[in-house]
């Protein structure tokens, strides 16, 4: 955003941190992977370096086939003045065109791959190094850098000895095929994306500042929806640097800085006479900052975009406006606390630090695998520098990158977004497509196969040939995949609730209980209604039995009998014969009783009889027997 080079920005980091006994002064190359898969000879995978323009594929993969060019070689002039064209054919796979680094800017090559249709852009570089970063040109003239913007494809910068093979096969006929593959260009530890903007208020910088204020005004909606959701946490960045204490009382310090040299940035028109100065700039940014941090501490720190793209509309430094008064007026308007803010930005004309720019200048240091930052303004998401166009679906689809697996928000798996793997061929994963059940689960980087849950019903299975319906309530999902028949009114199903998984086919019934359960035909078998009087019907799920004779049939027990034993039914049936059986023992018991008693009353009165008259017998004289 600023029109001071990266080298000159690095330096003046490293002269801040030099101050304190050491330097960094460290800008990592950011990279991602190049798979060659034709010809066998160059098979493998090597690292290639990002541009920092056009729309990496964050998260996935490009497949292509390379064409180093006959005739402008190193891609500087239009490829249509040369009568070549990299547009692809039905059925062939896109162009990846091969270009020698030098002589122009890396954008304009890749602005004139774009127009010849090359889906990619490779440069080769000229010399054995390490990797470097192409970067858009640093100064422009107007008219010409219109391109940079409009650059959509992607743009990778490989070593020289990989080019030099690649063209020693494409001379020798071999076709080269490869994969640009960006799915662990960005870490994806968890959930939550973090990410960074370091930017800059600053708004007379020409096209980039002009590309910045568009990018976040387009990206405010969705910025603010993944941080209230809590899918993302966002901190805005600022660069500042420290002017060196020999030259604190030059005109430059004076105009750039504030804090006494401590926190500076350049000036705006890159002319001390007119206009705003640097040290303008400096306290926009810190009012920006403390902004965030306010409304961060009040638990709405998506309020920063509204902020800032309020301000850029409000108060331009074209129409005089890039002051305190206007800022304040868009904090009042947002019900922002201005009162804490103007606390947190302080006296800028103090010898003192200020605790939020101190921590933006600490923060400037590359630390881990994060490099320095030195290019305005930079996107950093899960600590790693993000590289090509900043609009709003490139950054997306790079934030996108940075969630876990199947933790992505649903505004990264839209159309626009990535491809659904799972709409060509169920993405090879199990499915019921009656009830319209898939284990195919899309993701941003491709799709997962796992048994889905469905109305509180857990699926179980690898996902890939068998998921089953688990738990209580499977039946009610698509039958718990049983089998189920209907007929004439009647339903049977394979399905038991109170068991939690399995099928088995009801009676009446075999078969596997899954694909299928035939009716047992139990006449010709001979398995039920096989008395004499039985004559035996076969019906679906059953059979019916009728008894000749007047008698009537009882199924539960498989006979015919009488008309009052058939209208009991097998247990009260069985009760009868208990109940009949215990009156009978109970009136046996009784008669024996009775009996008993009778025979030992006559006994008795016989003997009594013998020594005295009974009342009701009469009076017998006595004989006597000689013996």
């Amino acid at each position: 955003m600023v029109k001071m080079g990266a080298r000159k920005l690095s330096f003046l980091l490293c002269v801040w941190v030099f101050l304190f006994g050491f330097c960094y002064g460290r800008f990592v190359v950011e990279k991602n992977n190049l798979k060659v898969t034709y010809p066998k000879s160059l098979k493998g995978t090597y690292e290639c370096a990002i541009g920092n323009f056009g729309v990496p594929k964050y998260g996935g993969v490009m497949v292509g086939s390379v064409v180093y060019p006959k005739a402008n070689q190193k891609g500087c002039k239009s490829f249509s003045d040369a009568d070549i064209s990299f547009q692809t054919k039905p059925g062939s796979y896109p162009t990846f065109v091969l270009v020698d680094r030098g002589d122009c800017f890396f954008t304009l090559k890749a602005w004139n791959a774009q127009n010849a249709g090359a889906a990619a852009i490779l440069v080769a570089d000229d010399r054995s190094e390490t990797l470097i970063t192409m970067d858009t040109p640093e100064e422009m003239n107007a008219g010409k850098g219109d391109y940079v913007e409009k650059i959509t494809i992607p743009s990778a910068l490989i070593s020289k000895s990989l080019a030099d093979k690649i063209k020693d096969a494409l001379s020798n006929g071999e076709m080269v095929n490869i994969n640009l593959d960006w799915t662990e260009a960005l870490p994806h530890p968890d959930e939550r994306v973090e990410y960074e903007l370091w930017t800059n208020s600053n708004d007379e910088c020409g096209p980039k500042c002009d590309n910045l204020i568009e990018f976040l005004k387009d990206f405010k909606g969705a910025a603010q929806l993944l941080e209230r959701k809590g899918f993302t946490q966002f901190t805005p960045r600022y660069i500042t640097w420290y002017c060196p204490e020999a030259f604190l009382l030059t005109k430059q310090c004076k105009s750039q800085c504030i804090n006494h040299g401590r926190y500076c940035a350049p000036d705006p028109e890159q002319d001390f006479s007119k206009g705003y100065d640097g040290k303008d700039v400096v306290i926009q940014n810190l009012r920006q900052a403390c902004f965030y941090k306010v409304a961060n501490a009040s638990g709405n720190p998506w309020q920063w975009w509204d902020y800032v793209t309020d301000f850029a509309i409000r108060c331009p430094m074209k129409d005089s406006k890039f002051t305190e008064e206007c800022s304040d007026q868009v904090i009042t308007s947002l019900g922002a606390d201005l009162k804490k803010i103007k606390e947190c930005v302080g006296d800028p004309h103090a010898d003192v630090d200020n605790p939020v720019l101190k921590a933006e200048q600490g923060a400037q240091i590359g630390k881990g695998s994060r490099g320095d930052v030195t290019i305005l303004p930079t996107l950093v998401i899960n600590d790693r520098q993000y590289r090509g166009k900043l609009s709003r679906a490139a950054v997306l689809k790079a934030i996108c990158a940075g969630f876990q697996e199947t933790t992505e928000p649903s505004i990264c798996l839209s159309q626009d977004m990535e491809t659904n793997e799972c709409l060509e061929n169920n993405g090879g994963c199990w499915q019921d497509k009656s009830a319209n059940i898939t284990a195919c689960r899309d993701t941003f980087r491709g799709r997962v196969c796992e048994c889905p849950v469905v109305q509180n019903v857990k699926f179980v299975g690898d996902g890939y040939t068998h998921c089953e319906a688990s738990g209580a309530l499977r039946c009610s999902i698509n039958n718990g995949g049983c089998w189920k028949g209907s007929q004439e009114g009647k339903v049977f199903s394979a399905c038991i609730d109170d068991h939690t998984k399995g099928c088995k086919c009801p009676p009446g019934f075999r078969g596997d209980g899954i694909n299928k359960c035939e009716d047992v035909d139990e006449c010709e078998e001979k398995l039920k209604c096989q008395c004499p009087q039985c004559k035996c019907k076969d019906i679906w799920g059953g059979y019916e039995c009728k008894c000749s004779g007047g008698l009537f049939y009882s199924k539960e027990n498989d006979v015919c009998m009488g008309k009052y034993t058939a209208s009991m039914s097998g247990g009260n049936f069985i009760g009868l014969i208990i109940i009949v059986a215990a009156v009978a023992g109970i009136a046996g018991y009784a008669f024996y009783k009775i009996r008993i008693q009778r025979y030992m009353d006559s006994e008795i009165r016989q003997i009594m009889a013998q020594y005295m008259p009974l009342d009701n017998q009469p009076e017998v004289p006595n004989e006597h027997h000689d013996i």
